[in-house]
């Protein structure tokens, strides 16, 4: 069983979409059970909107414990918002976030522009291209350079370079990707990022960290 955590905020019927699609059979279940999400063999965290609303919403249903264990313990993919609240602080709003990654979360400039001097709009919204940092099983059959879709503000600075896994430029770079150990979450929304958001889904349904 996939679980893909409920806890009201995010795009969880795609995600379950996406991920049935690639699953070969697997159960899926959308839950904001702890049990469940313990019982789970995989676990998906996504998640939209403000960091505080998303960690105001996990404690209320009860599920940072259950997300903490499920990042120790099994194959975890986090998505966009899923990604964000794994660091320790986020800028949008001064948030404690869970602690799982060492590193913050800070917010795009306003004042983004080209070296052509086009502005750049905030958020960043539609689809960039992505360098994988070194060699990962979830980059398996993409490649590099491959275009993934992103809506977001803010952006992770991990405090160890050694996490990072994949980076895009908006326009100078920024980590797009991070993992440890059984642990992979990305900022771009794989599920709506066609044939090569599909095939990271299916490495992460096969993937044996």
């Amino acid at each position: 069983m996939i679980a893909v955590v409920d806890y009201g905020m995010g795009n969880l019927h795609s995600v379950a979409k996406a991920l049935e699609h690639v699953a070969d059979g697997q159960s899926i279940v959308v839950t904001s059970d702890p049990a469940m999400i313990a019982a789970a063999s995989r676990v998906v965290f996504p998640g939209q909107g403000a960091a505080p609303d998303c960690m105001r919403a996990i404690d209320a249903h009860g599920l940072r414990e259950a997300i903490q264990t499920a990042a120790e313990t099994k194959p975890f993919l986090g998505i966009c918002m899923g990604l964000q609240v794994l660091f320790e602080r986020s800028a949008e709003g001064d948030t404690s976030c869970l602690g799982l990654f060492d590193g913050v979360v800070q917010r795009f400039a306003s004042d983004l522009q080209t070296a052509a001097g086009e502005r750049l709009k905030v958020p960043h919204m539609g689809w960039n291209t992505v360098r994988q940092v070194g060699e990962h099983p979830l980059w398996a059959g993409i490649a590099d350079g491959e275009r993934f879709y992103f809506v977001h503000s803010y952006f992770v600075v991990p405090q160890d370079r050694a996490i990072v896994a994949g980076e895009a430029d908006y326009p100078t770079p920024f980590t797009c990707a991070v993992a440890r150990d059984n642990r992979f979450a990305v900022q771009f929304h794989p599920e709506k990022s066609a044939a090569a958001g599909l095939r990271l889904l299916n490495n992460f349904v096969t993937w044996q960290p």
